[in-house]
């Protein structure tokens, strides 16, 4: 394997890779399940969305994982110099590079990213169903701090606002 830096027309497989791998597991999902399609898009349209905002956001913080200089992987990240931390909002791999330890050595050189950044901590977060996810980051070192629970509501019309 190999990692090289992002560059622009990655995106578009990225998104697809992403799309495919966060399936089951996302929380966009869920939420789809719950209400249906929202605004008319769905899940796998937000899921994308968010890889686009990461590319946006720190496009030298993505790193492409590439076998025989084919795309099979990729892990973001963005940094908060003053805060001292590193974020890693997401990491995918096509299906058939999965378990074969390219997700460790891609978050190894994440966190060496995160070093030659002199960051103090690094950040990711995981459902807690991730139970590959959560054993990973957990033998680099992560500690869980805090588990969080995403709560949703539906913004329909009130009574009050129905009567005026």
């Amino acid at each position: 394997m190999k990692i090289r830096p992002f560059q622009p027309p990655d995106l578009n497989t990225l998104k697809d890779i992403t799309v495919e791998a966060f399936q089951g597991v996302s929380i966009d999902e869920g939420i789809e399940r719950e209400f249906g399609i929202i605004n008319g898009h769905d899940w796998k349209w937000r899921k994308a969305g968010h890889l686009e905002a990461d590319a946006k956001r720190e496009p030298e913080g993505i790193f492409i994982a590439e076998v025989e200089d084919k795309i099979v992987g990729y892990i973001s990240t963005w940094h908060d110099p003053e805060a001292g931390i590193g974020y890693i909002p997401n990491m995918a791999f096509i299906p058939e590079c999965r378990g074969q330890g390219m997700g460790r050595k891609l978050l190894e050189y994440a966190l060496d990213h995160f070093r030659r950044l002199n960051l103090s901590l690094a950040k990711i977060e995981t459902l807690e169903q991730n139970a590959i996810g959560n054993h990973l980051y957990t033998s680099l070192g992560f500690k869980e701090i805090v588990k969080q629970v995403h709560f949703v509501a539906p913004l329909k019309p009130s009574a009050t606002d129905e009567g005026q």
